[in-house]
């Protein structure tokens, strides 16, 4: 956890303290020269007030501007809005990614309602209390960018008067051999289904089983590591078979088996290994057996981050992608995650082959938990980042209806995408639907179904070998 963040969450923590102290105090008067039954009255307000609108897990300050850099001789535009529409100085020529930089303030209503913003047919949603620089995503509104004709409208908001637009033009990655590195089954979907259904030809790497956090599966009357063996065998076989409805057959998935959050160890020790959590196993191969290739690790089934890179090395000499696809390393957050592309960029190092691109994704966020915001189907605005990060490029293709209802199903299909809410949350969401206006999709249950099935797909763009 950053510094930042941690004096973030130590402030949010004394003035919930604050204010739940002062809140004893005035019920402890009124129960003493009002009425008792106020009391039990209020908690249940004061917890009601709070599932409905202080639940969000938002570790910045609402009013902090984000802080984004593009690359240089990155085309910027100045942007006025003018009777609600949008007008540039100048042409965003053939760019397909368009970034649009405008400070935002909410109303009194975006209080406790989810300002957003109408971006012609789209709509992208902030935090509550927003006041400040945001990065909305214009991809796929060009044509009407270029003839004056794009509407912008804030709702629980007020919008700037003038902005920056960010044109940035990128290759269609999808014409070129892609290889998508997932830590986990499902994270592959959650990040690029749309792109690699789309591409002439994809391979997609996962890294782990997934096997941990099982507790569910011995309801089937299982110890704790024969239910983590079984969910580390149901999620491998997700991440072989969920492919196929995006058009990657099997001989394109591998799944390398090793630990859930057991990577972040293995790199600081390359040569031990480290072996499940959970379900008492130290071998990879035992979820290897539908692979297309034997790997160097098949030669001892050790879990260790030697084996990892060279497997990985050898992945990238076999599929020989032009293109690769894995988590941000400093955006994501999430331990396997950041450790993940570390070991593909040590693989890079020891490869024979040499891809060209990475495309970075983010499945996770240091300190927003609801990011991308607002509902499934819409675009995905550029998320929180209150220190500026490396100046990549960003491509961010059109996903349409039919493909974001695709992506949904491969989500379905994913056992660890697949169960119920917990009573906590589902009361929650039943809150927030009525006095907040939240809405979820029907797709499914789980958070990722409202995150990940959108207007658009994003990628942050860095050139290797450079």
């Amino acid at each position: 956890m950053s510094a930042r963040k941690q004096q973030l969450l130590k402030r949010h923590r004394r003035h919930k303290r604050i204010a739940l102290l002062v809140t004893l105090l005035v019920l402890v008067l009124l129960g003493v020269f009002v009425a008792w039954w106020w009391v039990p009255l209020l908690l249940v307000l004061g917890w009601i007030g709070h599932e409905a609108w202080f639940a969000d897990h938002l570790f910045y300050a609402p009013d902090d501007d984000y802080h984004y850099e593009f690359p240089t001789g990155t085309p910027c535009l100045l942007a006025r809005i003018s009777d609600g529409q949008l007008h540039l100085d100048g042409e965003p020529g053939a760019a397909q990614t368009l970034i649009l930089e405008l400070e935002v303030r909410a109303t009194w209503l975006g209080r406790f309602l989810d300002p957003r913003i109408w971006l012609g047919d789209d709509r992208q949603d902030m935090e509550r209390r927003v006041d400040g620089l945001r990065y909305f995503n214009l991809s796929g509104q060009a044509d009407a960018l270029r003839s004056g004709t794009l509407r912008l409208r804030g709702q629980f908001c007020r919008l700037g008067g003038e902005g920056r637009l960010f044109a940035l033009s990128n290759p269609d990655y999808t014409e070129r051999r892609v290889m998508v590195i997932a830590p986990h089954a499902d994270d592959a979907e959650l990040a690029a289904f749309g792109l690699y259904s789309r591409a002439a030809e994809a391979s997609i790497v996962t890294l782990t089983q997934g096997e941990i956090e099982a507790e569910d599966y011995q309801r089937l009357g299982l110890a704790l590591p024969e239910a983590a063996r079984l969910k580390g065998r149901l999620r491998a076989w997700d991440s072989l078979a969920v492919p196929l409805w995006g058009g990657v057959p099997q001989s394109r998935c591998v799944q390398l088996g090793y630990y859930c959050l057991q990577l972040p160890a293995m790199a600081e020790q390359p040569a031990q290994a480290f072996g499940s959590r959970e379900s008492a196993e130290a071998d990879v191969r035992s979820v290897r057996r539908h692979n297309p290739l034997t790997l160097p690790g098949d030669a001892d089934g050790v879990p260790s981050w030697n084996n990892l890179v060279a497997d990985l090395a050898a992945l990238l000499e076999h599929f020989r992608p032009e293109v690769l696809v894995t988590p941000h390393p400093e955006l994501d957050p999430h331990s396997d995650h950041v450790a993940a592309t570390r070991a593909l960029l040590a693989a890079i190092q020891i490869s024979a082959w040499q891809p060209q691109t990475l495309l970075l994704y983010a499945n996770h966020l240091h300190d927003n938990d609801r990011w991308p915001m607002g509902p499934a189907g819409h675009g995905i605005a550029l998320p929180p980042a209150m220190t500026a990060l490396p100046a990549d490029g960003l491509w961010s293709p059109l996903l349409p209806a039919a493909v974001q209802l695709d992506k949904a199903m491969a989500l379905a299909m994913q056992h660890d995408l697949q169960g119920p809410l917990p009573p906590k949350k589902r009361l929650r969401r039943l809150i927030q639907r009525l006095l907040a206006g939240r809405r979820w999709p029907a797709t499914g249950e789980d958070e990722f179904f409202r995150k990940a099935v959108r207007r658009h797909e994003l990628f942050w763009v860095r050139p290797l070998g450079e």
